[in-house]
């Protein structure tokens, strides 16, 4: 008797058993699938999280950008916002920002170029430098490093101002209109405008740059026969080949047809006529590395 309901509680505890494991190896699958399908959803709940309206550094030079110059005096008293700023872009991990469009990597790298030049002046505002220097005093190549040292993190990386804009912009993502956006806080550099590049209006955004650009007095002056045209295009005219150098006439070695081509696509009506024509001479003009400061 005794022995019959052992075997009995036996069997059941058997029976139990089995229809345990039985479960678990039925949930197998359905545990994959739900792992797979939060897997799935994780790179897009990531990439929602980072603001490609960038509202704290939109606020901060619509705040203290005057085209063509900053207000650095007040943007040093209100600083807080400028690092609010800065830091945003450490937000966004490496994963995410190669996941992104193009539009959408390009507009990142402009506005955190941008973003971090303004606090690199900040951080040594006022400039003073040597009166032995042969810069200006209060230009931004008084400081120390600031393209090849200084290090900034973004992207889930730790990067220079020159690994941005030639490694990344330049070389990695090949669009030559950057030089007209990216702004290294000088007299004669394209003005930094008071609104943030943004993806979704990225390709306007830079013709428009260009074109603005090339009908200020600092990018092109026209001079008889002659165009006078930023030294940016003799510096990286060589960028613009590919996708400029066609419009332009034979005869003329391509990075010099690329600089007539950006002319005639961007320039002033004028300008673009001149550039059409053979007897046109191409001069490069001098830059004025003096701080774009409002003062």
């Amino acid at each position: 008797m005794t022995g019959g309901v052992h075997d009995e509680r036996r069997d059941r505890k058997d029976r139990a058993g089995s229809s345990h494991k039985d479960i678990l190896r039925s949930l197998r699958p359905l545990r994959s699938r739900v792992a797979i399908a939060i897997a799935a959803l994780l790179p897009a709940a990531v990439g929602a999280s980072f603001d490609h309206a960038y509202g704290p550094y939109a606020k901060v030079i619509r705040d203290h950008v005057q085209m063509p110059s900053v207000d650095y005096s007040a943007l040093k008293k209100g600083r807080v916002a400028l690092d609010a700023a800065v830091d945003a872009f450490a937000q966004a991990t490496q994963a995410e920002e190669q996941a992104w469009t193009r539009e959408q990597r390009l507009a990142f790298w402009i506005n955190a170029y941008n973003a971090f030049t303004l606090r690199t002046i900040v951080d040594h505002y006022p400039i003073r430098g040597s009166w032995l220097t042969l810069q200006p005093r209060n230009s931004i190549r008084q400081i120390d490093g600031v393209w090849t040292t200084m290090r900034w993190r973004a992207a889930g990386r730790e990067l220079t101002l020159d690994d941005i804009e030639h490694q990344i912009l330049r070389h990695e993502l090949k669009e030559p209109r950057i030089h007209f956006a990216i702004n290294c806080a000088s007299v004669s550099c394209p003005a930094l405008p008071p609104e943030p590049y943004r993806a979704e209006t990225l390709d306007a955004q830079l013709d428009e740059a260009a074109r603005r650009y090339l009908a200020s007095p600092e990018g092109l002056r026209i001079d008889g026969d002659t165009l006078r045209v930023s030294s940016i295009l003799r510096w990286y005219g060589e960028d613009f080949v590919e996708r400029f150098a066609s419009i332009a006439p034979e005869g003329r070695d391509q990075t010099e047809r690329a600089v007539r081509g950006v002319i005639i696509r961007f320039g002033p009506p004028e300008a673009g006529a001149l550039a059409r024509k053979a007897s046109t001479r191409i001069r490069f003009l001098s830059y004025d590395w003096s701080l774009n400061d409002i003062r």
